[in-house]
Formats: structure tokens, sequence, C-alpha cells
């Protein structure tokens, strides 16, 4: 999902491009995570930058065509970094509009539930949960979702359920749905 305000960052980010719907690596399921050292530090810190720069509020692996089960996921100034997790509990169900960094202009309407539960690790390897609701629970489902293979348009029952956001713009000229992209 899109984020409306944007912070500055420095040089050394490294923005990297989003792998688009139609490319076959947005369809690979992540592996497995077993070292935690440099390269999954740079692949995370590497998600938070595009995550950040596109803007959005969610970022998986397979996005940048890394096939592992690691993901990011900032909601209201809270960076979630998920290394190898797993939905554990849910409850209830919110239907609300949904996006994704690797279908831009497009949003739709998707069901997903309404609370989640997940455990992963973090950067370190250390076992971390974290549960959301709202904005977050619905991140959280749409990034798992990406390290199984699986998009928001897998939901709908036609892709003519999908809303182009082309035409329709905020007052700084951005498409105002992708204000709620998730990656």
């Amino acid at each position: 999902m899109t984020r409306a305000g944007l912070s500055v960052y420095s040089a050394a980010m490294s923005v990297r491009p989003i792998v688009l719907l139609g490319d076959p690596r947005l369809r690979l399921k992540g592996e497995p995570v077993d070292s935690f050292g440099k390269y999954l530090h740079e692949l995370l810190d590497d998600l938070t930058d595009s995550m950040r720069h596109a803007p959005g509020v969610g970022l998986a692996a397979p996005q940048l065509g890394e096939a592992v089960r690691a993901c990011v996921v900032e909601v209201e100034g809270q960076l979630h970094e998920l290394v190898n997790p797993r939905l554990v509990r849910a409850d209830g169900d919110d239907r609300d509009l949904e996006g994704c960094l690797s279908i831009p202009g497009y949003v739709a309407y998707v069901t997903r539930r309404e609370k989640v539960w997940v455990v992963a690790q973090n950067r370190r390897g250390r076992k971390i949960k974290v549960a959301g609701s709202g904005m977050l629970g619905r991140a959280l489902q749409h990034e798992l979702d990406h390290l199984e293979g699986k998009l928001y348009i897998d939901y709908l029952g036609s892709l003519d359920e999908l809303i182009s956001t082309e035409h329709d713009e905020d007052e700084e000229g951005r498409p105002a749905a992708a204000r709620t992209a998730v990656g």
C-alpha cells in the first residue's frame, strides 16, 4: 500500500526496481532463510528503501526478484522486518480496497481476515510476533501472500473487478487510490 508522506533519504539508500505483473519471478515461492548475515541485512535494507521510495507500506523479496521468505511492512511509523513469517491465527473478515506496487494503476476490493497474528524472525534470527488489524493486518496478509507467489488479484472473480486509479488524482497529482497500495 502506498503512503502519503515521504521522508528524506540519504545517498546510501538502495532503491531497486520493483518486479511487475507478468514477470515470472513474482509467482515464485520464497525459500526459507537460514543465514542471517550481510546478504539478508542488505536485502531488508533494499526492501525498506524501495518500499518507501515507491511509496508503499509493504514489500516482499519476490517483488525485488529474490525468491526468499523476507518482507517489510511499515504502518504508522512502525517498521516490521519479517523473515520466515507464518500466519498463526486470524479472526473476522474485512473487505476493503487493496493495491499492489507490482500492479500499479489499479486497486480492487479484497476480503481478508480482520485481525492476524504472525510469527517470524528478525534480521538477527530472533523470534518475533506481530499482531495487526486494519491497514497493518491487511499489509501483513498481502506480503505473506507474495512469499507464496500469490497476488491480490488471485482473490478476484474476474479482472473486471479491478478499478483504475489513473484518472483519480489527489491534490498533489498522484492517483488517490495509490495512497493505499500494499507491496
